[in-house]
């Protein structure tokens, strides 16, 4: 039996189904326009991402009205680092 290759999925993945899996999924990466990040801050909710320029064990976390802040992760949850000034305001 063939499981969805999806993210869910992942830890049940034979070896090749996941590399498999790994392979679409950047490969999608690639070709993000951003529409659901968009969509997602229209809505209301903040979205985590990295640039070549954050920092290594963060991410940056964008809000709808622009606020950034710099996160990290770990088995309790979100913690704030710092945020990010926007330049022109101090």
């Amino acid at each position: 039996m063939t499981i969805p290759l999806t993210i869910e999925n992942v830890d049940r993945m034979t070896p090749g189904e996941e590399s498999a899996f790994w392979q679409s999924f950047v490969a999608k990466l690639g070709s993000d326009d951003g529409a659901a990040a968009r969509e997602h801050l229209a809505a209301g909710r903040p979205i985590y991402y990295c640039e070549d320029s954050t920092p290594d064990g963060v991410s940056i976390k964008e809000f709808p009205d622009g606020r950034r802040e710099l996160v990290r992760f770990d088995s309790s949850g979100e913690h704030l680092v710092g945020t990010i000034e926007v330049e022109g305001t101090s």
